[in-house]
Order: structure tokens, then C-alpha cells, then sequence
């Protein structure tokens, strides 16, 4: 039992460093945990053996895999309905494009020009589509845009892309036979039951020391999870949903949402970051960085192709159209989700891997840098504080 607190420990205090890390260089601790997943590998393996850190150990799987799905039912659940309700064209077109140029775009890149399989291909694709609602997120809420109509409706096309990823995973690596159809049948009917079901138990049995809430939660997630596995689908699919469908209840619950960040943030997220990032093998990126530069430029290029024209027909000047783009261009969370799940599945191998997540990282950090330091739209905090004076 020991070992397993030693492992535990070794784990907890990667997560440290991390979060340290995370506050002296000022970016989101996401990308903290998987860079020191990345470097702790390198290091660890060199110096003291390759099972140090033993990231296939079950009881790491299942706090990471735990981790995967909270973190997308918070994303879910924090979507503002009513913002998503009054510019639903704005934000579905905005994060439809986002999504749908960089999916064909990169999988045809990753095809014709890295002469990638098929099915290595399509995982690219979905991997590099993706937009990270952490750390617009996060930029949001560092300028204060988050209480702009602008800002939301940014946050709600997010919402829109990454739903088309977590949908292209499921739909294109799950065999569809009669197990698919009941999944999806009783996430249906779970996801649609939820809103009237879930506030009038938290009634009654919520506000209690106990948690009820947090183990209903866990409870329905944990079920759905269970039946995707089972139907050959992803246990985030029906987090997402559910996260949408309790964004009502779940999102306006400030209090509820406080503890459900610190248990998801706090203890689980570190380990599937940290067991993300001790899968990229560095030497490999340096044997081959020109896949590297061809997919991070493909999804960059994809991106502005498909996003910088969309919000300029939507109305947005210039200077905002490429702000947005820039935002929009970021990845983070479901990227790793998405070429994590194709590692674990064989569709790709620990060579492409490398390079999908490396290009991951490298859009949540490169993007962000160039939109707020030349195209921050001044004009909107502005607005802001005269609105908000306080």
C-alpha cells in the first residue's frame, strides 16, 4: 500500500509544481500540468526508470478519465443560455465554421501531405478543430470581457465547436449498432428528464454537509459514462450533454459550481494533464518538427480561413473579426481529450500523439500572446466601464 501512496504523492507534488508554475508564469494551469507532464517524463524515465510515474496504473486512469469528464460537464454547465438564446445565429455559425473547416482542413493535411491512415487522419481533424473554452475563457475573465455580450457570445461559439468535436469522436470511433442507439436513447431521455428531476431533488436534499448534489452528479455521469463504454462510444459525450442540459440549474448555482472546480481542479484535472503530458515523447517532436510546423500552420490557417470571414459577414470590425479568430484558434482541453482518446485506442501511435499535443499546447499559447498584445478590442472595455462604473 505504501507504493501506492508514493505514486500518489509523486503525482500531487507534480501538481504542485505545477500550480506554482502556473502563478509565476502567468498561464492557465491546465498548460502548466502538461508541460511538467512532458519534462517529469523526460527526466524521471532518464534518470531513474521508465515506470516511475506508471501512468497506465488503473487507479491514475481512473481519476484522470474521472478528471476528463468533470472538466467537460463544467464546460457544459457553464453555458449561458440566455446570451446563447439572443445571438444563437452569431454563436452557432461562428463556432459551426470553427469547427468544421479545421476538421477537414487538418484531416486532409494530415492525409495527402504526412501520408497519415485514414482513420489517423479523421482523429487529426477532430483533435485540431477543437477551441479551448479554458483559456478564452480565462482571457475573458482576465479583461472582463466575460460580462460583455460580445464576450458571450465568444464564450457560446466555443461551446458550439467543441460540442462538433465531442460529436465527430463519438460518431466517427464508435461502432453504430444497437448498443448506439439505446446510448443514445437513454442520454436522450437522462439529458431531456434532467432539468425538471435534478432541481426538486437539490430541493429537498441539497445544502447538506453530505454533498448530495456532488454525488448526484457523479452518479449520473459515472451511469453515462458506463453505457458509453459499453456502446464503444466516449464517457465525455454524455458529460457534455448533461453539462448542457443543467446549465440552468447547475451554472447559476454559483455556490455548487465553487465546490464542483475545486474537487474537479483540485484533485482530478492535475492527473489527466499531468498523465496527458507524460505521453509526449520530446525526442521524437525534435526527429520531426516539420510535421509539427505543417500541423500547427494548417490549424492556424484553417482557423482564419474559416472564422475571420464569418465574423466580418456577422458585422464585427475588422480588429474584432481578428481578435475572435485568434480565440478561436486556441486549443487546449478537448484537443488533448480527443488525441488521448486515439492513443488509448490505437488509432494513433505515441509518435503522432507527440506531435497532435504539441500542437495543441502550441495554439492555446502562440494565438493568445498575438490577440492581446495587437488586437485587444479597447473599445469594448471601455463600453464596459462606463456600464459598469463600479
Amino acid at each position: 500500500m505504501y507504493q501506492t501512496f508514493l505514486l500518489a504523492g509523486i503525482w500531487l507534488g507534480l501538481a504542485l509544481l505545477s500550480t506554482i508554475l502556473s502563478a509565476r508564469l502567468k498561464i492557465a494551469t491546465a498548460l502548466s500540468e502538461i508541460f511538467v507532464g512532458i519534462f517529469a517524463h523526460l527526466i524521471l524515465v532518464t534518470w531513474i526508470g521508465s515506470t516511475i510515474l506508471a501512468p497506465d496504473t488503473d487507479w491514475i486512469q481512473f481519476l484522470a478519465g474521472t478528471g476528463s469528464i468533470f472538466l467537460t460537464f463544467l464546460a457544459g454547465a457553464e453555458l449561458d443560455p440566455t446570451i446563447f438564446k439572443k445571438n444563437w445565429k452569431e454563436a452557432f455559425l461562428i463556432g459551426f465554421i470553427s469547427f468544421l473547416v479545421p476538421f477537414f482542413g487538418c484531416a486532409a493535411i494530415a492525409y495527402y501531405f504526412l501520408d497519415w491512415s485514414s482513420q489517423a487522419s479523421w482523429l487529426t481533424g477532430i483533435a485540431l478543430s477543437t477551441t479551448s473554452v479554458a483559456v478564452v475563457y480565462a482571457v475573458m475573465l482576465e479583461f472582463g470581457l466575460n460580462r460583455t455580450n460580445y464576450g458571450k457570445t465568444v464564450l457560446a461559439a466555443c461551446f458550439i465547436t467543441d460540442l462538433g468535436t465531442v460529436l465527430a469522436l463519438g460518431l466517427m470511433f464508435s461502432p453504430f449498432t444497437i448498443k448506439t442507439i439505446l446510448f443514445f436513447g437513454v442520454t436522450t431521455i437522462v439529458g431531456v428528464l434532467s432539468p425538471y428531476i435534478v432541481p426538486r431533488l437539490f430541493k429537498v436534499f441539497g445544502k447538506l454537509p453530505s454533498e448530495f448534489e456532488t454525488k448526484l452528479l457523479l452518479f449520473v455521469l459515472f451511469l453515462l459514462g458506463a453505457l458509453a463504454g459499453w456502446a464503444g462510444s466516449e464517457a465525455v459525450l454524455p458529460a457534455y450533454l448533461m453539462g448542457i442540459a443543467l446549465a440552468n440549474i447547475v451554472g447559476k448555482d454559483h455556490a455548487l459550481i465553487i465546490r464542483l472546480r475545486t474537487l474537479t481542479f483540485g484533485l482530478l484535472t492535475p492527473f489527466y494533464f499531468i498523465r496527458a503530458g507524460a505521453f509526449v515523447s520530446l525526442p521524437t517532436l525534435f526527429a520531426a518538427p516539420l510535421i509539427f510546423f505543417a500541423l500547427f500552420l494548417g490549424k492556424i490557417f484553417t482557423k482564419v480561413v474559416g472564422v475571420y470571414p464569418t465574423t466580418r459577414w456577422m458585422g464585427s470590425s475588422k480588429k474584432e473579426g481578428i481578435y475572435t479568430t485568434l480565440l478561436m484558434s486556441t486549443g487546449l482541453t478537448f484537443g488533448t481529450i480527443s488525441a488521448l482518446y486515439g492513443l488509448s485506442h490505437g488509432i494513433i501511435d505515441n509518435t503522432q500523439y507527440s506531435h497532435l499535443v504539441a500542437v495543441v499546447v502550441g495554439s492555446a499559447i502562440l494565438p493568445t500572446l498575438i490577440a492581446n498584445a495587437f488586437y485587444l478590442p479597447k473599445h469594448l472595455l471601455q463600453k464596459r466601464e462606463e456600464e459598469n462604473p463600479l
